[in-house]
């Protein structure tokens, strides 16, 4: 039970969070009345007929930069785990252990069955 509690609490999150613009416009259609008579920054020119618009613009604006800037950062932080700065790019470690090989004689050289490699032939 307190499983599916957690799974449907980060869910709810996880989704609010894409659906900002929604609750914006919700909340804007449900305050409509008290926006436009308060928080509207056009109430002395009724001509324009705003009606909010103006305030509901710039709310949908601060949650657009909210996000750009939410986005950068995890961006940063997504560069910073790639690379992080403590440790060094390359290291100049020595190997341990010279292994040496014989050296390459010619004069024994590998027998191919001919039967096998061959080019393509047309029939």
């Amino acid at each position: 039970m307190l499983n599916r509690l957690v799974a449907l609490t980060l869910l709810v999150a996880l989704i609010s969070s894409n659906l900002s613009r929604f609750f914006i416009y919700a909340g804007f259609q449900a305050n409509q009345k008290f926006i436009a008579a308060s928080l509207c920054e056009n109430k002395s020119r009724p001509w324009m007929h705003c009606n909010g618009r103006c305030y509901l613009m710039k709310k949908l604006k601060q949650a657009e930069e909210k996000e750009k800037k939410q986005e950068r950062s995890e961006q940063k932080n997504r560069f910073q785990e790639v690379l992080p700065s403590s440790a060094p790019l390359l290291s100049a470690a020595q190997p341990a252990v010279l292994l040496s090989y014989p050296p390459y004689s010619s004069e024994n050289p590998v027998n191919r069955s001919f039967s096998i490699f061959h080019p393509p032939q047309t029939v």
